[in-house]
């Protein structure tokens, strides 16, 4: 008796996206505190590459709690489960061909390595370097004052466990760099790792 479910082969292959779109399929997956940096970095990134004829998508923490993740709060087992979605889309998204930009908070070092393991294309792991007391001045959304307030709980870097890569393929320290310095060197990274190349 067969499975109820089986996979179904695609009549494309890597190759003929490759060709395609001119580029390799790859996850660029940005990790850090909140605050750090990672959606301004992100969307800025999707910009440029585009201009240069990359195709690309974000994937944004806050915008896909909108949506797909809607039904998850934010207890360990939950960020867990929001990082497994993730890198599944993210890990789709790659298989089209496409560049997926990820920005993610995505505190745990175990979440991170399966959405690499996920992804049957190159991972490109980004840490946006911030410490606590940079990302709480910054506070746009005014977490961290809620946070300190007693109003939100299970803050990262506060109340909840932030877990920085020991090893990953790129750090940027929006410490010290501005957002164009950041850009300028997420980007030639990117130029540099998934080279455009001649289309058919």
């Amino acid at each position: 008796m067969k499975p109820l479910i089986q996979a179904v082969s695609h009549r494309l292959s890597s190759a003929d996206r490759q060709r395609h779109y001119g580029h390799a399929g790859a996850v660029i997956w940005l990790t850090g505190l909140s605050a750090a940096g990672k959606s301004t970095l992100a969307m800025a990134l999707e910009q440029k590459l585009m201009e240069l004829g990359y195709s690309c998508y974000v994937l944004d923490g806050d915008n896909v709690r909108h949506g797909l993740n809607s039904d998850l709060g934010f207890s360990p087992e939950a960020r867990t489960e929001n990082i497994r979605r993730v890198g599944e889309v993210a890990a789709l998204f790659a298989d089209a061909g496409l560049l997926c930009i990820c920005a993610f908070i995505s505190p745990y070092k175990a979440d991170r390595q399966k959405a690499r393991q996920a992804c049957r294309h190159a991972f490109h792991e980004v840490h946006v370097d911030a410490d606590l007391a940079t990302c709480t001045a910054r506070d746009p959304k005014g977490l961290y004052q809620k946070a300190n307030a007693g109003v939100l709980n299970n803050m990262t870097g506060l109340s909840a466990p932030y877990e920085p890569p020991e090893t990953c393929e790129l750090t940027i320290d929006t410490r010290q760099d501005s957002v164009s310095q950041s850009l300028t060197k997420l980007l030639d990274y990117v130029l540099h790792n998934i080279p455009l190349m001649p289309r058919a």
